[in-house]
This record gives C-alpha cells, structure tokens and sequence, in this order.
C-alpha cells in the first residue's frame, strides 16, 4: 500500500515527465492518467484527514474533566453561600411592651 507522501513524490514525477520534449504523446497521456487517478485518490485522503481532525477539534472535554469541574463548583457554592441564622439560641430579642 502507498503512503501518501509516496504517491505525492509519483505524482511530482509524472508532472516532470509529461514536461518532457522528448516524450510521445501516448506515454504523456498514460501519465496524465495515472496522474489525475493519484490525484483524485489523495484529495479523497486529505479530505478524511480533515475530518478527522476537525472531529479531535470539536470532541467534548472528557468525563473525568467534566466531573471535576462539577465537584469544584459544588464545592465553590457551598462555601460561597449566605448563611442566614435569624434565630438562633444565642440571639437575645430585646424590645419594649406595654404594660
């Protein structure tokens, strides 16, 4: 199986031989071909390569993350609320009355 680079550097060679003087137009055609096959096969290669990386890209944060990060805001908001002690036992309520 080919590697890309591999059929890159086949396909640089074609285009050199096809620039050829001395080349007939049969061997120029048969390259042209097989270029253009090389061609469309490693566009075909570069566009699930881009899929691919866009998919890596865009992927969510994984689980461990995610669940720390709520454990911390958990945390964060526990310590971070009001502490409404209105009664308590200590609180002496002093005021007035008729008698």
């Amino acid at each position: 199986m080919n590697t890309f680079e591999s059929n890159l550097k086949r396909l640089e060679e074609l285009t050199s031989a096809i620039k050829q003087q001395d080349i007939s137009l049969e061997e120029a055609l048969k390259d042209f071909e097989e270029g253009i096959s090389l061609a469309k096969k490693m566009e075909k290669e570069l566009t699930a390569i881009e899929g691919k990386i866009q998919v890596l890209m865009n992927a969510p944060e994984p689980q461990e993350e995610e669940s720390e990060k709520k454990t911390k805001a958990s945390r964060a908001k526990e310590t971070d609320s009001p502490i409404l002690d209105l009664f308590s036992e200590s609180s002496e309520v002093t005021g007035t009355r008729n008698s």
